[in-house]
Protein backbone atom coordinates (compact mmCIF):
# COMPACT_ATOMS: atom_id res chain seq x y z
CA UNK A 1 0.00 0.00 0.00
CA UNK A 2 1.06 3.70 -1.08
CA UNK A 3 -0.05 6.97 0.17
CA UNK A 4 0.77 10.24 0.30
CA UNK A 5 -0.04 12.65 3.23
CA UNK A 6 -0.16 16.59 2.25
CA UNK A 7 -1.45 19.84 3.88
CA UNK A 8 -4.48 20.61 2.46
CA UNK A 9 -5.84 24.01 3.48
CA UNK A 10 -4.73 25.90 6.48
CA UNK A 11 -7.44 27.67 9.03
CA UNK A 12 -7.08 30.64 11.08
CA UNK A 13 -9.11 30.77 14.30
CA UNK A 14 -9.04 27.53 14.78
CA UNK A 15 -5.52 26.44 17.35
CA UNK A 16 -6.38 22.38 17.24
CA UNK A 17 -9.14 20.11 16.24
CA UNK A 18 -9.99 16.61 17.77
CA UNK A 19 -12.27 15.87 15.14
CA UNK A 20 -13.68 16.42 11.56
CA UNK A 21 -16.37 15.50 9.16
CA UNK A 22 -17.30 16.41 5.19
CA UNK A 23 -20.19 17.31 4.56
CA UNK A 24 -22.22 19.35 0.83
CA UNK A 25 -18.71 20.70 0.46
CA UNK A 26 -18.47 22.17 4.13
CA UNK A 27 -15.63 20.55 6.65
CA UNK A 28 -17.19 20.64 10.19
CA UNK A 29 -14.43 20.46 12.70
CA UNK A 30 -14.64 20.42 16.25
CA UNK A 31 -11.96 20.67 19.36
CA UNK A 32 -11.83 18.94 22.62
CA UNK A 33 -11.74 22.21 24.67
CA UNK A 34 -14.44 24.13 22.69
CA UNK A 35 -18.00 24.50 22.79
CA UNK A 36 -17.72 25.92 19.19
CA UNK A 37 -18.93 24.03 16.33
CA UNK A 38 -16.63 25.01 13.49
CA UNK A 39 -17.73 25.76 9.68
CA UNK A 40 -15.21 25.47 6.83
CA UNK A 41 -16.83 26.32 3.41
CA UNK A 42 -14.01 25.22 0.73
CA UNK A 43 -15.33 26.74 -1.91
CA UNK A 44 -15.99 30.55 -0.73
CA UNK A 45 -12.95 29.44 1.64
CA UNK A 46 -14.76 30.93 4.78
CA UNK A 47 -14.78 30.02 8.28
CA UNK A 48 -17.46 30.08 10.69
CA UNK A 49 -17.84 29.68 14.56
CA UNK A 50 -21.32 28.24 15.70
CA UNK A 51 -21.86 28.26 19.21
CA UNK A 52 -23.66 25.39 20.55
CA UNK A 53 -24.77 26.63 23.79
CA UNK A 54 -25.34 30.19 25.73
CA UNK A 55 -22.03 31.64 26.25
CA UNK A 56 -19.90 29.13 24.27
CA UNK A 57 -15.93 29.50 24.67
CA UNK A 58 -13.06 28.38 22.98
CA UNK A 59 -10.41 27.83 25.67
CA UNK A 60 -12.43 25.76 28.88
CA UNK A 61 -10.03 24.14 31.41
CA UNK A 62 -9.21 21.56 31.53
CA UNK A 63 -10.94 19.57 34.32
CA UNK A 64 -14.11 21.04 33.20
CA UNK A 65 -13.81 20.79 29.06
CA UNK A 66 -16.35 18.80 27.20
CA UNK A 67 -13.72 16.37 25.62
CA UNK A 68 -15.65 16.04 22.15
CA UNK A 69 -13.39 13.83 20.58
CA UNK A 70 -15.55 12.31 17.72
CA UNK A 71 -17.75 14.16 15.34
CA UNK A 72 -19.76 11.68 12.93
CA UNK A 73 -22.84 13.33 10.27
CA UNK A 74 -25.76 10.32 10.74
CA UNK A 75 -29.41 11.18 9.93
CA UNK A 76 -29.16 14.27 8.82
CA UNK A 77 -27.75 15.55 11.50
CA UNK A 78 -24.25 16.07 13.12
CA UNK A 79 -23.29 14.10 16.33
CA UNK A 80 -20.98 15.31 18.75
CA UNK A 81 -19.59 12.55 21.10
CA UNK A 82 -17.94 13.23 24.52
CA UNK A 83 -14.65 10.84 25.24
CA UNK A 84 -16.47 10.03 28.76
CA UNK A 85 -13.39 9.85 30.63
CA UNK A 86 -14.55 11.79 33.35
CA UNK A 87 -18.12 13.10 34.12
CA UNK A 88 -18.01 16.46 32.54
CA UNK A 89 -16.80 14.31 29.41
CA UNK A 90 -20.35 12.38 29.03
CA UNK A 91 -22.42 14.79 26.54
CA UNK A 92 -24.03 13.79 23.43
CA UNK A 93 -24.40 17.55 21.11
CA UNK A 94 -27.01 17.21 18.38
CA UNK A 95 -26.89 19.86 15.40
CA UNK A 96 -29.64 19.90 13.28
CA UNK A 97 -27.93 21.53 10.00
CA UNK A 98 -31.57 22.60 8.55
CA UNK A 99 -32.90 24.25 11.61
CA UNK A 100 -29.06 25.04 12.85
CA UNK A 101 -29.84 24.36 16.58
CA UNK A 102 -28.08 22.11 18.87
CA UNK A 103 -29.63 19.33 21.94
CA UNK A 104 -27.94 18.37 24.56
CA UNK A 105 -28.49 14.94 25.87
CA UNK A 106 -26.77 12.68 28.52
CA UNK A 107 -24.76 9.79 27.89
CA UNK A 108 -23.68 8.43 31.30
CA UNK A 109 -26.24 6.10 31.40
CA UNK A 110 -25.05 4.79 27.80
CA UNK A 111 -21.65 4.85 29.03
CA UNK A 112 -21.48 3.01 32.04
CA UNK A 113 -23.40 0.22 31.26
CA UNK A 114 -20.40 -0.04 28.61
CA UNK A 115 -17.89 0.65 31.18
CA UNK A 116 -19.83 -2.08 33.23
CA UNK A 117 -20.63 -4.45 30.95
CA UNK A 118 -16.88 -4.79 29.36
CA UNK A 119 -15.08 -3.92 32.90
CA UNK A 120 -13.44 -1.06 31.90
CA UNK A 121 -12.33 0.95 34.88
CA UNK A 122 -13.54 4.86 34.84
CA UNK A 123 -10.63 6.11 34.10
CA UNK A 124 -9.77 4.01 31.30
CA UNK A 125 -12.65 4.83 29.35
CA UNK A 126 -11.96 6.90 26.48
CA UNK A 127 -13.86 7.48 23.24
CA UNK A 128 -12.18 9.30 20.27
CA UNK A 129 -14.21 7.70 17.32
CA UNK A 130 -17.55 6.96 16.76
CA UNK A 131 -19.19 5.53 13.09
CA UNK A 132 -22.81 4.16 12.16
CA UNK A 133 -23.03 1.29 9.57
CA UNK A 134 -26.39 -0.31 9.24
CA UNK A 135 -28.26 -0.98 11.99
CA UNK A 136 -24.85 -1.15 14.12
CA UNK A 137 -22.80 1.52 16.30
CA UNK A 138 -18.84 1.08 16.61
CA UNK A 139 -17.46 3.26 19.85
CA UNK A 140 -13.86 3.62 19.21
CA UNK A 141 -12.47 2.95 23.08
CA UNK A 142 -8.84 3.80 22.78
CA UNK A 143 -7.11 1.84 25.56
CA UNK A 144 -3.82 4.46 26.32
CA UNK A 145 -4.15 4.29 29.76
CA UNK A 146 -2.36 1.54 31.97
CA UNK A 147 -3.89 -2.06 30.95
CA UNK A 148 -7.10 -0.47 29.24
CA UNK A 149 -8.20 -2.20 26.51
CA UNK A 150 -8.25 -0.81 22.76
CA UNK A 151 -11.04 -2.30 20.81
CA UNK A 152 -14.28 -1.19 19.44
CA UNK A 153 -17.39 -1.32 21.22
CA UNK A 154 -20.29 -2.66 18.85
CA UNK A 155 -24.45 -1.58 19.48
CA UNK A 156 -26.44 -3.67 17.35
CA UNK A 157 -29.96 -2.53 17.52
CA UNK A 158 -31.47 -5.26 14.97
CA UNK A 159 -29.68 -7.87 17.14
CA UNK A 160 -30.58 -5.75 20.74
CA UNK A 161 -26.62 -7.13 21.20
CA UNK A 162 -23.90 -5.36 22.46
CA UNK A 163 -20.45 -6.53 21.55
CA UNK A 164 -16.58 -5.52 22.52
CA UNK A 165 -13.67 -6.55 20.00
CA UNK A 166 -10.40 -5.71 21.07
CA UNK A 167 -8.01 -4.74 18.61
CA UNK A 168 -3.93 -4.44 19.95
CA UNK A 169 -1.79 -2.49 17.38
CA UNK A 170 1.93 -1.79 16.89
CA UNK A 171 4.29 0.40 19.24
CA UNK A 172 6.49 2.50 18.27
CA UNK A 173 9.66 3.11 20.97
CA UNK A 174 7.75 1.05 23.60
CA UNK A 175 4.17 2.94 23.32
CA UNK A 176 1.54 0.90 21.74
CA UNK A 177 -0.88 2.96 18.64
CA UNK A 178 -4.27 3.33 20.30
CA UNK A 179 -7.68 4.70 18.41
CA UNK A 180 -8.00 8.52 17.49
CA UNK A 181 -10.76 8.28 15.02
CA UNK A 182 -12.77 6.12 12.59
CA UNK A 183 -14.85 6.56 9.71
CA UNK A 184 -16.67 3.58 7.28
CA UNK A 185 -16.14 3.77 3.63
CA UNK A 186 -18.46 1.07 2.06
CA UNK A 187 -18.01 -2.05 4.05
CA UNK A 188 -14.78 -0.95 5.48
CA UNK A 189 -13.61 0.87 8.59
CA UNK A 190 -10.46 3.23 8.28
CA UNK A 191 -9.24 4.39 11.51
CA UNK A 192 -6.60 6.29 13.07
CA UNK A 193 -3.98 5.26 16.13
CA UNK A 194 -1.46 7.56 17.81
CA UNK A 195 1.21 6.21 19.99
CA UNK A 196 2.06 8.62 22.95
CA UNK A 197 4.60 8.02 26.00
CA UNK A 198 1.68 8.21 28.73
CA UNK A 199 0.04 5.94 30.40
CA UNK A 200 -3.49 8.19 30.92
CA UNK A 201 -6.72 9.07 29.25
CA UNK A 202 -6.48 12.52 30.73
CA UNK A 203 -2.87 13.30 30.87
CA UNK A 204 -1.13 14.04 26.99
CA UNK A 205 2.51 12.67 26.75
CA UNK A 206 5.04 12.46 24.21
CA UNK A 207 3.80 12.00 21.05
CA UNK A 208 5.00 9.27 18.58
CA UNK A 209 3.54 9.36 15.61
CA UNK A 210 0.40 8.00 13.81
CA UNK A 211 -0.74 5.57 11.69
CA UNK A 212 -4.04 4.56 9.41
CA UNK A 213 -5.34 1.08 9.18
CA UNK A 214 -8.48 -0.78 7.86
CA UNK A 215 -10.93 -3.18 9.57
CA UNK A 216 -13.20 -5.54 7.25
CA UNK A 217 -16.08 -4.57 9.48
CA UNK A 218 -18.10 -7.99 8.81
CA UNK A 219 -15.50 -9.91 9.71
CA UNK A 220 -13.25 -7.54 12.27
CA UNK A 221 -10.33 -8.54 10.81
CA UNK A 222 -7.41 -6.17 10.49
CA UNK A 223 -6.65 -5.62 6.86
CA UNK A 224 -3.48 -3.71 7.39
CA UNK A 225 -1.75 -0.95 9.16
CA UNK A 226 0.53 1.37 7.90
CA UNK A 227 2.18 4.54 9.87
CA UNK A 228 1.44 7.75 8.24
CA UNK A 229 3.65 10.37 10.13
CA UNK A 230 6.30 9.82 13.09
CA UNK A 231 6.12 13.09 15.16
CA UNK A 232 1.79 13.99 14.43
CA UNK A 233 -1.39 12.93 16.36
CA UNK A 234 -4.05 12.65 13.48
CA UNK A 235 -7.26 13.03 16.10
CA UNK A 236 -10.13 13.27 12.90
CA UNK A 237 -10.48 11.22 9.61
CA UNK A 238 -13.40 11.85 7.05
CA UNK A 239 -14.12 10.59 2.86
CA UNK A 240 -13.07 13.38 1.11
CA UNK A 241 -12.73 11.42 -2.48
CA UNK A 242 -12.68 8.04 -3.57
CA UNK A 243 -11.96 6.34 -7.23
CA UNK A 244 -10.92 3.51 -8.34
CA UNK A 245 -7.97 2.07 -6.79
CA UNK A 246 -7.39 5.38 -4.66
CA UNK A 247 -9.42 6.91 -1.50
CA UNK A 248 -8.68 10.60 -0.07
CA UNK A 249 -9.42 11.28 3.43
CA UNK A 250 -9.02 14.65 4.89
CA UNK A 251 -7.29 15.00 8.63
CA UNK A 252 -6.96 16.78 11.48
CA UNK A 253 -4.53 17.22 14.46
CA UNK A 254 -4.04 17.78 17.30
CA UNK A 255 -0.91 19.36 17.95
CA UNK A 256 -1.71 21.18 21.58
CA UNK A 257 -0.88 24.30 20.46
CA UNK A 258 -2.66 27.93 21.36
CA UNK A 259 -1.30 29.70 17.95
CA UNK A 260 -4.57 30.08 16.39
CA UNK A 261 -3.96 28.30 13.24
CA UNK A 262 -4.98 24.86 12.31
CA UNK A 263 -3.77 23.03 9.29
CA UNK A 264 -6.38 19.95 7.58
CA UNK A 265 -4.12 17.36 5.80
CA UNK A 266 -5.41 15.16 2.36
CA UNK A 267 -4.14 11.77 2.75
CA UNK A 268 -4.09 9.78 -0.86
CA UNK A 269 -3.85 6.19 -0.09
CA UNK A 270 -3.83 3.49 -3.26
CA UNK A 271 -5.71 0.35 -2.70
Amino acid sequence: MQFQLEKFVKIKGLSNSSGLVLQNNNLYLIADNSTFLYQYQLEKNTFLKIPLTENASDHIEKSEKPDFESIVFHDKKLLLFGSGSNSSRENLVTFSLKKQKANWSDLSALYSLLKNKFMIKDDEFNIEGVVYYKKSIFFFQRGNAHASKNGIIEINDKKHSLDFHPFELPENNGARFTFTDATVVKNKIYFLASAEKTDSTYNDGEVLGSLLGCIDIKSKKMEFTKVISTYQKFEGLTLYKKSKGEIQFLLCEDNDLENLESTVYKLLVNI
